[in-house]
């Protein structure tokens, strides 16, 4: 695909980047053209960016507080970047903006900061900009103007914040006013990076707040306010913490890059996803830090990558803004506290210009991704795992599933759920279920069916027990059993759909409860997952595979014991019985519109089993998605599956591989 000639940027450089013939040029260009379509959205004064779309449950102000804020965010890296060369409007416009904004006389000011207010994220974007533009901004405001924003930002002292990666924002905004010589609390500080070390999990790896938690804020949040406080703080005068994070961040970053498929697509996983780039945030804090284990090359190819991968199709668009979305607008992405300026946290993915022209990062020849090193045999050079292009990522309870010829990562999960711990002896089957979490796969090449009408349904990427009416099991809490070599399992419990007790050919069912566990063996371009359903006799049984989504309705078809969908570029999911589905499995293919983040129409492949047969059984099946040419039929070869009378599931693949589940 190419870059859209609306986003006005330079001739690719074939020799420096061969890979995606970015630049630091680009980079700039990308972000003077994300700060010019922002501005005829400003106030008056400049204090509030009011851009188009649907506003968040703030209101209108904060929704004008975040445009000006995020941003800044990505102003004061173009500033900051570009040192004496620094382009003199836009530091008077941010500097005008910063005198409105606290100024209660210009109709235009910031709401005062409250209790869990949204008003505390857009702040810490505020710090983080002056003290990065410091030079250039803070120190040539009016005193006057100084007071105000210290006073502004002083909310903070004392306040409560959601207990999660809100706290960090304290630490950041009363760090910067500590700099100032403003009143700042050092309690609150160190309150706030005390209660991180509560969630960290070790090999990298935090969870956002208590329970399983694990999504993109680990590297845009938990990991990246506590070295740029570092940086505000100064060197010396971080009591010995930044060593800790810098360590952390070097483990987090060493398996990172696999999260990005050879377009630069991000794993599609978990919530504010229209953030995007920001994706790339904890890349380039490696680099500012130098803790990173990746070489320059690397960092570079992955990040330019990322945002190409954007703004080949259409981010930001003709008017230069980011929308509520992935690529095109779909509200489903995003939360009720999305307002139209929230997915300018994507400012965070361009901290990397903070990094001179000089830097490595910007001068070395990019290298290629993990993804792209794998060898034919599925091995990474110079780094074999087992098995084969696979990746264990034992804390969050993912596998990270690699195919270099189609540039696909897919993510197995056995262990976030973003649910709050449960106490002992709660029922296992309480929880909150939200389709960017509690999927058994996510992909860099696909997303959910999230839309409330097809996440009601609940196909993609799940086995339920369907109720008379259809209504499915839900997988709202995820139970981890195992995640190591290679493998991993989980369960979850659910409360059956039936009529009530008495009424109908489920009543003598309603209200009981089943145990669904899956495990998943991913081998080659495929997954096999085993499921032991422990549940009374008579329930449907259904499972849905990969959702593809297109601008055009994908092809499907079925044959005997398989379904597959394809889109017009190619991309195929399938899923094949391999045993428990009955003689005669019943393969379907479900479709929806306007369901799916990555197009209008989409399309599943489903498995269907009439009754279950009651007590415990086991249904296995072979999982693909891939770019490949797919002849399910052959599929069901590839595998040889055996159960034993006491439940072992043995599967023996054609290579000779052994897996006992």
């Amino acid at each position: 695909m190419s870059v859209p000639p609306h986003l006005l940027l330079p001739p690719p450089d074939r020799v420096l980047s061969s890979r995606t013939g970015w630049t630091r040029a680009h980079w700039e260009a990308l972000a003077d053209r994300m700060l010019a379509g922002v501005a005829p959205y400003a106030t008056p004064g400049g204090a509030q960016y009011r851009l188009p779309g649907r506003h968040s449950w703030s209101g209108v102000q904060v929704d004008g507080l975040e445009g000006f804020a995020r941003t800044f965010l990505l102003a004061a890296c173009r500033i900051a970047g570009a040192g004496e060369s620094a382009d003199a409007a836009l530091v008077e416009r941010y500097a005008r903006g910063l005198a409105a904004g606290t100024d209660a006389r210009s109709g235009e000011s910031w709401p005062q900061l409250t209790d869990c207010s949204q008003q505390m994220v857009e702040a810490a974007s505020l710090a983080v900009a002056l003290h990065e533009t410091r030079p250039w901004i803070w120190d040539r405001l009016d005193s006057a103007v100084q007071e105000r924003v210290a006073d502004w930002l002083s909310g903070f002292l004392g306040a409560r914040t959601w207990d999660n990666n809100w706290r960090l924002f304290q630490v950041v905004c009363e760090q910067f006013l500590a700099s100032v010589g403003a009143p700042h609390r050092a309690e609150d500080i160190e309150g706030g990076l005390d209660r991180i070390e509560d969630w960290y999990r070790g090999d990298g790896w935090y969870t956002d707040g208590d329970g399983r938690n694990f999504d993109y804020y680990i590297g845009w949040a938990l990991h990246l306010y506590p070295l740029l406080w570092a940086r505000i703080a100064g060197e010396g005068n971080d009591g010995g913490r930044a060593a800790t994070y810098r360590e952390r961040l070097r483990l987090f970053l060493t398996d990172y890059p696999r999260f990005f498929g050879a377009d630069g697509a991000p794993v599609h996983q978990g919530r504010s996803l229209t953030y995007r780039v920001a994706a790339l945030a904890p890349v380039w804090m490696g680099a500012l830090a130098d803790c990173t284990p990746l070489a320059p090359g690397l960092t570079r190819r992955l990040a330019s990558g990322t945002a190409r991968h954007f703004a080949e199709r259409g981010v930001p668009d003709t008017r230069g803004l980011l929308t509520l979305g992935w690529y095109e607008e779909f509200l489903p992405t995003t939360q009720p506290y999305s307002g139209p300026a929230s997915p300018y946290w994507a400012s965070k993915g361009f901290l990397g210009l903070l990094l001179p022209d000089t830097h490595p990062v910007w001068t070395e020849h990019e290298l290629p991704l993990p993804i792209e090193e794998l060898d034919e045999d599925g091995e990474s050079r110079g780094r074999a795992r087992w098995p084969r292009q696979c990746t264990t990522l034992t804390a969050p309870g993912w596998l990270l599933h690699a195919t270099r010829h189609d540039g696909i990562v897919r993510l197995l999960n056995h262990g976030s759920d973003h649910n709050p711990p449960q106490p002992d002896g709660a029922d296992p089957a309480d929880g909150t279920e939200d389709p960017h979490y509690t999927k058994l796969a996510y992909s860099s090449a696909t997303a959910p069916d999230s839309a409330p009408h097809a996440h009601a349904r609940g196909i993609d990427n799940h086995l339920a027990l369907l109720a008379a009416d259809g209504t499915p099991t839900r997988r709202r809490r995820i139970h981890p059993l195992r995640c190591a070599d290679g493998v991993a399992a989980s369960w979850y419990a659910a409360r059956l759909p039936g009529e009530a007790e008495g009424d109908g050919e489920n009543g003598d069912r309603a209200g009981a409860t089943c145990r669904i566990e899956t495990t998943s063996v991913p081998h080659g371009p495929w997954e096999i997952r085993v499921h032991r359903v422990e549940a009374p006799q008579g329930y449907e049984v259904r499972e849905g595979g990969w959702s593809v989504a297109a601008t055009e309705t994908p092809v499907g078809t079925t044959g005997p014991g398989w379904a597959t969908v394809r889109t017009a570029d190619g991309l195929t999911s399938t899923l094949v019985a391999l045993h428990g589905w009955g003689s005669h499995p019943d393969a379907r293919i479900a479709r929806d519109v306007a369901a799916n983040a990555f197009g209008p129409h989409s399309a599943v492949p489903c498995l269907h089993r009439d009754a279950h047969p009651g007590g415990t059984a086991v249904y296995v099946s072979l999982v693909a998605l891939g770019r490949e040419p797919v002849h399910p039929g052959a599929l069901a070869e590839a595998v040889r599956v055996s159960v034993t009378e006491v439940g072992a599931v043995g599967l023996e693949f054609l290579d000779g591989r052994v897996v006992t589940v």
